[in-house]
């Protein structure tokens, strides 16, 4: 929108472009830099966003402080012109961004209005105001934020970046709708961390406040489930039902007494069922639940086409 000839390596694919490589460009380059093997270290960006810190990819650090030391390793990469923006809260220092708070770029205001996110964000410098933005949850409007908070400050006009907020349609696999209709809401989500679940969570309850929520939830990783079972368990014990899968081994062995039915045994909400994949839709057909969620980074991402066709079909 801003005319900018960009180049970009994503994580996810986009809905707009229906792929994670996108060439439109070589004035800027584009990444979606992971800290998992500490492969983020290797570049030198001349703007960076951090948007969290939160534990995890323990079998690779550690510890907690560990992964901490490699963000602020990675913050002191940026060239030295460059700008960093950071989550207000984290513990570096760089441009803030935030809700409702008194960061640098903050959103105000903030309102629903047929289905969509409107807002205002307030700048070092103006005040941009009544942006519409389609995704629900307000982990997407902190990272809504930060990215039109980079354009600004690369000196892209707020007119053309509400323009572009706008007519973004999200990532594949985050809160990604598969049904939408008044009997039925199914979503599809990457979530596989518990604060991940829980912004999946905040953004259905903001959208759908009354309505019973359905979550199935396909662990991924021995260790992963091992170091954050009791986060996980609370995370997932909020939703009003829950359906969960054994775990994803992905790239690990299995872990002595690290099962799924042993997380089950953690939820402290008895509407709690262990299912096998091939069940999943019958077992969502046998609820009464108006909002569907289905969540994990294992191959359950492979299975939604399979349980929206089912879904439609029963519907």
């Amino acid at each position: 929108e801003c005319g900018v000839g960009l180049t970009a390596f994503l994580g996810g694919i986009s809905e707009n472009y229906k792929t994670n490589l996108i060439v439109k460009g070589s004035e800027v380059t584009v990444v979606e830099a992971d800290e998992f093997d500490r492969s983020f270290l290797t570049l030198s960006p001349d703007f960076a966003c951090i948007t969290s810190m939160d534990a995890d990819h323990l079998d690779v650090y550690g510890e907690a402080s560990e992964l901490v030391k490699s963000f602020v390793d990675f913050s002191n990469k940026i060239k030295p012109n460059g700008k960093l923006f950071v989550k207000n809260g984290l513990p570096l220092s760089g441009i803030t961004y935030g809700i409702e708070d008194d960061s640098d770029y903050s959103i105000q205001n903030i309102r629903i209005e047929n289905g969509v996110y409107v807002f205002d964000v307030v700048t070092p410098k103006t005040l941009i105001n009544n942006i519409q933005f389609n995704l629900p949850g307000r982990h997407n409007l902190s990272n809504a934020l930060v990215a039109l908070a980079m354009a600004v400050e690369y000196g892209c006009p707020s007119k053309q970046l509400a323009k572009a907020l706008a007519s973004f349609k999200g990532v594949k696999r985050r809160f990604s709708y598969q049904i939408k209709d008044e009997s039925l809401i199914f979503i599809d989500d990457y979530a596989h961390h518990p604060k991940e679940i829980d912004a999946v969570y905040e953004a259905t309850r903001e959208m759908y406040p009354e309505k019973k929520v359905l979550a199935v939830f396909q662990p991924h990783l021995f260790s992963r489930t091992r170091d954050f079972a009791d986060e996980f368990a609370k995370s997932l014990s909020q939703f009003d039902e829950i359906l969960l899968l054994d775990i994803y081994p992905a790239r690990e062995a299995p872990i002595k007494g690290i099962t799924s039915n042993w997380l089950l045994s953690k939820i402290s909400n008895p509407n709690k069922k262990l299912v096998l994949k091939k069940d999943i839709s019958s077992e969502i057909q046998q609820s009464n639940a108006h909002v569907v969620l289905t969540m994990g980074a294992g191959d359950i991402g492979e299975e939604v086409n399979k349980i929206k066709h089912n879904l439609s079909f029963a519907n």
